[in-house]
């Protein structure tokens, strides 16, 4: 059954839900997809990832999660990308998805069990891997609001501390930026290189417009993969955002997925152990809570001539 084809009230709108424009304010022309304001995810602390496609925001949103977990806390991770390989160093394997269960039952909901697409990973961390729509047929966001609706419904986030949204690449259509409506902060993760920068640039610009009208906040950057951070650090300056993480480019990391292992389940070293203590301070700074930035973007031709030329 094609997603477009939903049953039983589930069927998407065929264009997207708009708002009047004395209301949309979303962004000049903004056409976005507005969830439910009756999902609100509650108590939980609620912490969406997002960066350039390939930077590393599974590795790093696995990891957070078993740090979260290492502080006594109860955490929730939601993979928000089709390829659904958000939390596989946590449960070992490619789990199904909430699209995968839904289209077993018909897309009658209420025959699910939280069992049925919410797998125990490292250290009691709770994976959910969303999935997508096929190619070219249905929005991201509606995927998400369905994902989030079957948590409420069966209960699963009353007794949550930790919540992370881990989505899809950059991409900032308004379906993908649907975990911004449910989130309280929002980090950015970036190697120290133009095209990560670069689609940085355009994500602050997408949280920027979400906070209009949402509660989500800009938490700050996580350099990774990167020896050094110092054009971050000046595009940071620029822009008034914060690094307040960073994880080198280091064997240990790479080994780490192919073994489908977070890093505290790898052989100890000095190495290793300074990645978990950088992982661990970021959960407990991230649990007090950080500031909220007011980060402004900067045009792409301004990026580019700022980016690249000394």
């Amino acid at each position: 059954m094609a997603l477009l084809d939903l049953p039983r009230g589930l069927k998407p709108r065929a264009t997207p839900i708009t708002r009047a424009p004395s209301l949309r304010g979303d962004g000049e022309g903004s056409v976005q997809v507005e969830l439910d304001p009756n999902l609100q995810i509650g108590k939980a602390k609620v912490f969406a990832i997002y960066g350039k496609g390939g930077i590393g925001k599974s590795t790093t949103s696995s990891n957070l999660s078993a740090a979260f977990s290492k502080l006594g806390k109860r955490v929730l991770q939601i993979g928000c990308d089709p390829k659904h390989d958000s939390t596989f160093t946590l449960t070992k394997r490619l789990v199904p998805t909430v699209i995968d269960v839904l289209e077993s039952v018909d897309f009658h909901s209420e025959e699910l069990r939280p069992e049925d697409y919410v797998y125990e990973g490292y250290n009691g961390v709770m994976c959910v891997e969303a999935g997508g729509p096929p190619a070219g047929t249905g929005c991201g966001g509606y995927v998400v609001g369905q994902t989030v609706k079957l948590l409420k419904e069966h209960h699963l986030l009353e007794d949550t501390d930790v919540v992370i949204f881990d989505v899809l690449g950059d991409v900032v259509c308004g379906g993908f930026a649907a975990p911004l409506q449910h989130a309280e902060r929002a980090l950015i993760v970036t190697a120290n290189d133009f095209d990560s920068i670069f689609a940085m640039n355009r994500i602050l610009a997408a949280i920027k417009a979400k906070s209009k009208n949402y509660d989500v906040r800009l938490g700050g950057v996580i350099a990774n993969r990167s020896k050094d951070t110092d054009e971050i650090d000046r595009f940071n300056a620029a822009c008034g955002l914060e690094r307040v993480a960073h994880f080198p480019d280091l064997d240990v990391i790479r080994r780490s997925r192919l073994k489908k292992s977070t890093l505290f389940e790898m052989e100890p070293s000095h190495e290793l152990e300074a990645v978990q203590n950088e992982y661990l301070r970021l959960a407990a700074s991230l649990w007090v809570g950080t500031k909220e930035l007011k980060a402004e973007p900067m045009k792409d031709r301004d990026i580019f001539d700022f980016l690249g030329f000394d």
